[in-house]
């Protein structure tokens, strides 16, 4: 009979009623954790930030020298495995032309330019500090005459990248900033194809600067301490489960106040048999240094002012951006056009009249610098006319008696 008997059920130990109140406390405490530690969480300093993003940088420099190093050793054994490649045919050539003088080579133009890498003082460069500046005056003044930067910044910010759940941005401040960038301690350093220096560290050899792709390649530091600033206004939209559920403001701005680093420039000559122009290309070393100030402002009526996660995630992306274009081993490369001296290319003399002519007439709305001229002209063929030979300065009237005045007839 005993056997018979049903054991009896354990009941749960947490009733319905407790365990939604457990889950309604752990879905606060994760809400709680994320507030503290990702919106008012603290970012590190910048000398940290800093030190981190240049080890970083540095690591993968090495590295890329490194893989092009033994890429360079693994080619060298290949093409000493290879039997040597027939001789090619020689061309005839024109007896007009004068046979070429030979092909210089990075030691011939230092030396004929007088340049000795190994002791060679760096520059200053302060006329080209002067120059750049006038370029960058002139640039900031045409951005304040009309709106063309403005409008290319709306363009690009509102263009087909941006996403659906982001509204119209806004461009709400703009500053160009007011001082100029310092180049300073210019020097010449011989490169190979890649860009690696000649025996760094040890003295200048000539012989290594003689194989194929070898360059010039001028090294100056750069330093800029301003203040560029661009302020957006967006909104940010949640469509679900509806079309504008929720709409939170947010306000950014970001201003660079300082810039320092190393920027490399060097010129690849054309090849006339490949049909490619002369090029100019320019990097910055991996020592540079990039500090930003960023504000943010999220939301309406309880808006969280300078969140720094938010700093943190913009600065982040604005180094990734900078480095993946311009930064070793990456580099801009710019097409340079011909320098020989053409017509088409001339300005100065009658322009320069017909041009003033030109604005005078567009400001004035007709054709006043003409007028002018003509009426110039006019008094010039005048004054020519009216002027009389030393001989008939006496005035004397056909029909007048003598003592009368000149110019009046008397009455017989």
């Amino acid at each position: 009979m005993a056997q018979d008997v049903c054991p009896a059920r354990s009941e749960p130990s947490l009733s319905f009623l407790q365990g939604l109140i457990l889950g309604q406390l752990s879905v606060v405490l994760l809400i709680a954790a994320f507030i503290k530690f990702f919106i008012f969480g603290e970012a590190p300093s910048a000398e940290e930030t800093a030190s981190i993003r240049a080890t970083e940088r540095r690591s993968r420099t090495l590295a890329h020298k490194k893989s092009l190093l033994s890429l360079r050793s693994a080619a060298t054994q290949r093409q000493g495995s290879q039997p040597p490649a027939l001789p090619a045919l020689n061309k005839k050539k024109s007896s007009i032309l004068r046979s070429n003088p030979p092909t210089l080579t990075i030691s011939s133009i230092l030396d004929k330019t007088y340049y000795k890498v190994d002791s060679h003082q760096p520059e200053s460069l302060d006329w080209f500090n002067v120059l750049i500046a006038q370029t960058i005056a002139q640039f900031r003044s045409d951005a304040q005459h009309d709106d063309a930067i403005l409008t290319s910044l709306s363009k690009a910010l509102n263009g087909n990248s941006r996403p659906d759940f982001v509204d119209e941005i806004r461009v709400s401040e703009l500053s160009l900033g007011e001082d100029f960038p310092i180049f300073s301690n210019c020097r010449i350093i011989p490169v190979d194809e890649d860009g690696l220096q000649f025996g760094a560290g040890k003295a200048f050899d000539p012989k290594l600067a003689t194989r194929e792709g070898a360059r010039l390649q001028a090294r100056m530091d750069v330093d800029l301490s301003d203040m560029i600033t661009l302020a957006v206004e967006t909104k940010l939209l949640l469509n679900f489960p509806k079309r504008l559920s929720a709409v939170l403001p947010v306000a950014l701005a970001v201003s660079v106040v300082r810039f320092s680093g190393t920027l490399s420039i060097s010129f690849n000559p054309s090849n006339p048999s490949e049909n490619t122009p002369t090029k100019m290309t320019f990097t910055f070393l991996d020592d540079y240094r990039l500090d930003f100030s960023i504000r943010s402002l999220l939301g309406s009526r309880s808006r969280l002012q300078d969140v720094p996660k938010i700093a943190q995630f913009v600065e982040s992306r604005l180094h990734r951006w900078f480095d993946e274009r311009c930064v070793e081993p990456r580099f801009q490369e710019i097409e340079l056009p011909s320098m020989w001296p053409r017509k088409k290319n001339t300005r100065g003399g009658d322009e320069i009249i017909a041009n003033i002519e030109q604005s005078i007439n567009k400001a004035h709305g007709g054709d006043i610098a003409k007028e002018a001229r003509q009426a110039v002209e006019t008094e010039a063929d005048g004054l020519r006319y009216r002027r009389r030979p030393v001989a008939d300065d006496t005035y004397s009237v056909s029909g007048s008696m003598p003592g009368s005045l000149p110019g009046i007839d008397m009455p017989t």
